[in-house]
């Protein structure tokens, strides 16, 4: 994740520590002092979906699938978690709510000494769930709107589902439920973006995340959908300008880019242009200290079924199985060649990602993407909307953050 309204504005966020190694520079309570070093787990609960989104990563169906983890075999994944010391574990599906023994293992999870957060449709959480989520130790439930109510229910397969969603969000802030957006931008809803943030603002969500589409799951049935990367600099070019006058008008939301790694790049352009080098100085040093992106390092996926993914959105290829060998020992496993490639990306990256001034702070974007467009894990992301201007830049981003004592000045301005 890249947080705009973090580099921008300088909005503390609970995430500090956890992305940038910027615990100690925050004012709030950070989920951990410094930048992790065991990966987020988002692990799909359950296959089954009371929702069919056409751009479900997972492929969730109606109807329960078999292989599923019983709830003994769901606690003891998590010991496995806990044992490897992953920092969070999201929730996820299908919808994870479906699962009757959700709260349960969610308190199980937080007795672990994890940090549980939920992705969810919203539809389902009504007051007494989202209070026992909330008495259970869950710290943060992100809900997925798509668009304002004919948008979001034409992409998420049943009407309602946008009023539904939106009922929910406002229980969990009635409730003292951290509670944010989830929001995944095509061509279909792009035009909604800022009326569902204006929307959602007035309800008093203050968390906003926008994911741009990969292609995995349903979403490489809709690859068409995609924006073209001169319609994705623009909504995020958008998104900037929004958080701005957002916080100049004193409402302090934080917003949050995931999927794309160009928008690092995209970042240190927008900072250079609106605030000058001194500030995009400083964006570089925080995305250098982020890293690119996490696929296969700083995120992980676990299926219904134990198998082990390097990123969520990349189902179609397991590790391993966490059924037959503890996830740490199948993280660990760098004899696989998929995650071996993944962490050496940066000396694999050919076309216009091997020169690119942005490559430490990006690493190539989605090697998915790349993957699927071009049958070349290690091509150009096709969704890179950076002009070649901005790649070849007049000296290598990485002068703003190698030297130690400026990087530390950068960091106290």
């Amino acid at each position: 994740m890249i947080s705009i309204s973090r580099l921008l504005c300088d909005l503390d966020a609970a995430g500090d520590g956890l992305r940038y190694d910027a615990g100690a520079d925050s004012s709030v309570p950070q989920i951990a002092a410094e930048k992790q070093r065991r990966p987020v787990v988002v692990w799909n609960a359950t296959r089954r979906c009371n929702l069919a989104c056409t751009h479900c990563y997972a492929a969730a169906q109606t109807e329960p699938a078999p292989g599923e983890f019983t709830t003994a075999e769901a606690r003891a994944f998590l010991e496995q978690l806990a044992a490897y010391d992953v920092p969070i574990v999201l929730f996820s599906g299908g919808e994870p709510l479906v699962r009757g023994d959700v709260v349960d293992l969610v308190a199980y999870a937080a007795d672990l000494g994890l940090r549980p957060v939920l992705s969810t449709n919203g539809t389902l959480l009504t007051r007494e769930r989202a209070v026992a989520l909330r008495e259970a130790g869950l710290e943060y439930a992100g809900v997925s709107v798509d668009g304002l109510a004919e948008r979001n229910d034409a992409f998420r397969g049943r009407d309602g589902a946008f009023d539904a969603a939106v009922r929910g969000i406002e229980t969990c802030l009635e409730v003292g439920l951290k509670t944010g957006l989830r929001y995944t931008i095509t061509r279909a809803n792009a035009p909604d973006l800022e009326d569902v943030v204006d929307l959602l603002v007035d309800v008093g969500v203050d968390r906003f995340c926008f994911y741009h589409l990969d292609y995995g799951g349903r979403g490489r049935d809709i690859v068409d959908l995609d924006l073209t990367p001169d319609e994705k600099r623009a909504a995020v070019e958008r998104l900037c300008d929004l958080t701005l006058e957002y916080h100049d008008r004193g409402a302090e939301i934080e917003t949050l880019l995931v999927g794309n790694y160009a928008d690092a790049g995209f970042l240190v352009e927008y900072a250079r242009e609106r605030f000058g080098p001194e500030r995009a100085a400083r964006v570089s040093e925080y995305l250098a200290r982020n890293g690119g992106d996490p696929t296969g390092e700083r995120i992980a996926d676990v299926d219904y079924e134990g198998n082990v993914h390097p990123t969520q959105f990349w189902q179609e290829y397991s590790l391993g199985n966490v059924r037959d060998r503890p996830f740490g020992e199948i993280w660990d496993d760098e004899s696989n060649p998929l995650l071996a490639a993944l962490r050496t990306r940066e000396e694999r990256l050919t076309g216009r990602c091997r020169d690119c001034r942005y490559r430490p702070i990006c690493r190539g974007g989605s090697r998915l993407r790349a993957l699927t467009a071009t049958g070349d894990l290690f091509g150009p992301d096709p969704q890179c909307y950076l002009r070649a201007d901005e790649r070849r830049g007049e000296r290598p981003v990485a002068d703003t953050h190698v030297d130690t004592a400026r990087s530390e000045r950068v960091r106290n301005q």
